[in-house]
């Protein structure tokens, strides 16, 4: 026999306040002078008989579901959205929303089908802030990508490089241009010859041939990675070709992912804890203030390829 169902009547009788009250408190209506005292009993009578608040009913008063959905490209996957994506699930959860991850791209049926479905609260798309060029809500030169970016060339620069490359995929994204176009500003801001851009794609399908083009080519000295698997195939091609790592080339990747550390020479690599972006983008869709969440800044995870 199915458990009864708990009602708002069951949390107002068992709280000793009214079922308006009750109303107020669970759905966080503004503007209602309720004691700090008995909003806490309310919410604590309330996990104690484990009441859910309606979804559907809510959803009808508001216009649109407790829901968030994200969209994310599997390109874009990694520790950074890892960490974006946890910090972003527990905030929402915090402010009482519901976070759906959709992997694919914005555009796709399925999505639209999904918004239509669940008239979700908003709807992030991962890589939106860089969709025009520009950040938005990221943190920019102080803790955003721009300022992980510099991150990684300045430990290059440190490293006594001067002639610097990064490593891009074939037919890259707008998410890898941004990236590439920060990489160049960090090189400028460092006061380093401009940055040669470079796309490298897998050893067996013309990596070898385009990294020998780059070398012989540019005096590079070192090369910056998109993301760490670009800069393990630089390794990889940079091996095939009888080079060494550091001695002839440097490499450094991006992103600090679990590969890093198995290659040989193990990958420098660049750590980011996107915990707080994702924080940061949760208040935002529940209209709370977020000024105060700072990023912990980006740092070097220093191995022996650079």
């Amino acid at each position: 026999m199915m458990a009864r169902r708990v009602t708002m009547r069951d949390v107002a009788e068992a709280s000793g306040v009214s079922r308006a009250t009750v109303g107020f408190v669970l759905n966080n209506t503004p503007n209602q002078s309720i004691s700090p005292a008995t909003r806490e009993r309310v919410e604590q009578v309330a996990r104690d008989l484990g009441y859910m608040v309606d979804g559907i009913a809510r959803a009808m008063r508001e216009g649109s579901s407790r829901i968030v959905v994200l969209n994310i490209d599997a390109s874009l996957e990694g520790n950074y959205s890892r960490s974006y994506i946890r910090g972003l699930d527990d905030e929402l959860a915090r402010h009482d929303h519901i976070l759906v991850v959709k992997h694919g791209h914005p555009g796709e049926e399925s999505t639209r089908r999904l918004t239509h479905l669940v008239s979700p609260r908003a709807v992030i798309d991962f890589a939106a802030n860089y969709s025009s060029g520009r950040e938005l809500a990221d943190g920019g030169w102080d803790d955003g990508m721009a300022a992980h970016t510099l991150v990684q060339i300045g430990h290059l620069h440190e490293r006594g490089h001067e002639r610097l490359a990064m490593a891009l995929p074939p037919d890259p994204t707008t998410f890898a241009r941004v990236r590439e176009r920060f990489s160049r500003e960090a090189a400028e801001r460092l006061g380093l010859p401009p940055l040669v851009p470079f796309t490298l794609p897998h050893p067996d399908a013309g990596g070898v041939e385009a990294l020998n083009t780059l070398l012989e080519n540019e005096k590079v000295t070192a090369v910056a990675g998109f993301t760490d698997e670009l800069a393990l195939r630089v390794l990889r091609c940079a091996h095939l070709t009888g080079r060494t790592v550091p001695g002839d080339l440097a490499v450094i990747g991006y992103d600090a992912t679990e590969y890093a550390a198995l290659s040989s020479p193990a990958l420098t690599t660049v750590y980011i804890d996107a915990e707080a972006h994702g924080r940061r983008a949760a208040r935002q869709v529940a209209g709370a203030g977020a000024d105060h969440l700072l990023a912990t800044p980006a740092r070097v995870v220093v191995r022996e390829s650079a």
